[in-house]
């Protein structure tokens, strides 16, 4: 039986010239006690299906129907968790859940109105919390006393609108963990909005792509025994291979569809910053005769003082990098990763120990050293080209105009914006305002390239286009590199190294893995490797292990598998 039907559903927004058709003709069924995952992208429209769906608005044609009878707007019976929290700051966690349950259940005894409330909020793994406002509350903390509200509904179907993409790595897993358990408990029928692809695999019976044109793709039967446990699936044929299928699907219709509207990158061959290639300022100001240990850390500690007495944030932070080497530095929240990459910046003072990048003590800020954030923070009004000439005009001060010019469109056009160079920040799409940040930073010539999870705010599409842009462009500077991520895909197919960092307080480096893998590297060549998925399984087990604090946990034997040679 079909508990919610779209039937030749159609909606867009605007007047006139200014139309925009976001979804066109959409026919989908969702059978009771079935949980549906849509993998959608930025701008695709997968908010407006969700939103149809949840009777938030109405469709231009068609109809939505739910049990046989027409949305015709919000409803008790169809529960939304969205992507922000929207919770009242001035109640507590009871409070926020009880609001809820009073709106269905008016009439409830004080005692009874008491029970309920605290059943959903154990539900959620909060009864521990219950008196605790938002403000006293984790991000992840905040998202269940969301889910919780939404269950105290008692809600026939739930609609969760990419929950969970706010939220830090572990977070995200862990709250992930408890939507499958909820949806195990209860069999309520569960429709997802993500753009996760292992999220998806893990929690949905189905997985129906929304193309880059709002129609919906080839759907995906995920036939998976359930629970379906992170670690075990990374030794699971059938997960492998449905995981391929699905990101190869979802690159080919988004390179397609050139969703981010640039030009495609031109199939160029990495020659490595060999002068002649790049433009002569830049390969003068990467000479150096230093290759061994180009980059080292040495004994780096970062203490913050505290009311209760210092707290060591980062301790005996050991690590010596050669010069064009790319490491991935991955970890848990509040690891002290961009810690760590910020005291290279010298934008954070150094509590103890030293840091020397070419035979120089790191002191202060430096365009040798240049960062690319998650927010690129360009100048709004100026364009893509203005935006990279501002640091190239402070760099190569002695360079003619001409010479200056050519940097600054070099880099733009590796990073596919030749087409966009005189387009303003504030016409453009997160993005490819990314891309101009990572351009910008490599125009600086810098000795060291810093990136604090540049990709961390972008949809999984835009994050695999712009990782390849990374790598095309650094293949041909080859300048030596850090990378923040919480992404262990994204960790493995940029580094020569992935350095692991145990849990804070006292963070420090838990191990080092060598990745062997050929370049240049692409995703779809990665999955397909007989290697990576034993790469996968290091960082997964380590990550695993500190799951639980500040030190490892035994792991289960269940989990072992065979690895390809740790660094030394």
């Amino acid at each position: 039986m079909n508990i919610l039907e779209l039937r030749n559903v159609s909606k867009g927004f605007g007047e006139g010239i200014h139309r925009s058709e976001v979804l066109p003709g959409i026919d989908l069924a969702i059978a009771d006690g079935e949980f549906v995952a849509i993998l959608g992208f930025s701008g695709t429209g997968k908010s407006t299906l969700m939103n149809l769906m949840a009777g938030l608005i109405l469709p231009d044609r068609g109809e939505v129907l739910f049990k046989g009878k027409p949305v015709e707007g919000p409803g008790p019976e169809r529960g939304l968790v969205f992507q922000s929290y929207s919770l009242m700051p001035w109640l507590t966690v009871r409070g926020n859940v009880a609001l809820a349950v009073d709106a269905v259940n008016p009439k409830l005894r004080k005692a009874e109105r008491a029970e309920k409330v605290a059943h959903y909020v154990e539900m959620v793994g909060l009864g521990h919390a219950m008196e605790r406002r938002p403000a006293e509350l984790s991000g992840g903390m905040r998202q269940r006393v969301a889910v919780a509200r939404a269950l105290a509904l008692n809600p026939e179907i739930l609609l969760l609108d990419e929950p969970l993409s706010a939220l830090d790595a572990l977070t995200r897993a862990k709250l992930a963990d408890e939507i499958e358990r909820i949806w195990d408990q209860d069999k309520k029928t569960c429709v997802l909005i993500t753009n996760d692809v292992d999220e998806a695999i893990l929690l949905a019976d189905r997985i129906i792509p929304l193309n880059p044109d709002g129609t919906l793709g080839t759907e995906f039967a995920v036939t998976l025994p359930r629970p379906r446990d992170r670690g075990a699936m990374n030794h699971d044929a059938g997960f492998k291979r449905l995981r391929a299928q699905i990101t190869t699907y979802l690159m080919d219709v988004g390179i397609e569809s050139k969703i981010e509207g640039s030009r495609i990158l031109p199939n160029v061959t990495p020659i490595h910053g060999i002068a002649g290639d790049v433009p002569q300022l830049v390969a003068d100001a990467a000479a150096s005769p230093l290759t061994d240990r180009y980059l080292e850390f040495w004994n780096l500690h970062k203490v913050y003082p505290t009311a209760k007495g210092p707290l060591t944030v980062v301790e005996d932070f050991n690590l010596k990098v050669n010069k064009g080497e790319f490491i991935s530095l991955i970890g848990h929240s509040g690891c002290g990763k961009s810690t760590v990459l910020t005291m290279a910046a010298g934008l954070n003072a150094i509590s103890k120990g030293v840091i020397t990048l070419d035979n120089r003590t790191v002191e202060g800020a430096d365009p040798e050293r240049a960062v690319v954030f998650q927010s690129p923070s360009l100048f709004p009004w100026l364009t893509a080209k203005e935006n990279v000439a501002v640091g190239v005009d402070r760099v190569y001060r002695r360079a003619s105009t001409a010479e200056r010019q050519e940097v600054v469109e070099y880099y733009l056009e590796r990073v596919g914006l030749g087409d966009s160079m005189d387009r303003a920040a504030s016409e453009m799409s997160n993005g490819m305002r990314q891309r101009v940040g990572i351009a910008r930073a490599f125009a600086l010539s810098p000795k060291l390239l810093l990136l604090d999870e540049p990709f961390g705010m972008l949809d999984s599409l835009t994050r695999w286009e712009l990782q390849e842009v990374l790598m095309e462009v650094w293949s041909r500077t080859k300048v030596t590199a850090i990378c923040v991520t919480h992404d262990i895909d994204e960790a493995i197919m940029l580094a020569d190294r992935v350095v692991m960092m145990t849990n804070g307080p006292q963070a420090t480096i838990g191990k080092v893995m060598s990745v062997d893998l050929p370049r240049p590297r692409t995703r779809k060549a990665l999955l397909e490797h007989a290697d990576y998925y034993l790469y996968r399984e290091q960082v997964l087990s380590f990550l695993e292990d500190y799951e639980g604090g500040a030190r490892p946990h035994e792991k289960p034997a269940a989990h072992a598998a065979a690895k390809p040679q740790e660094a030394a």
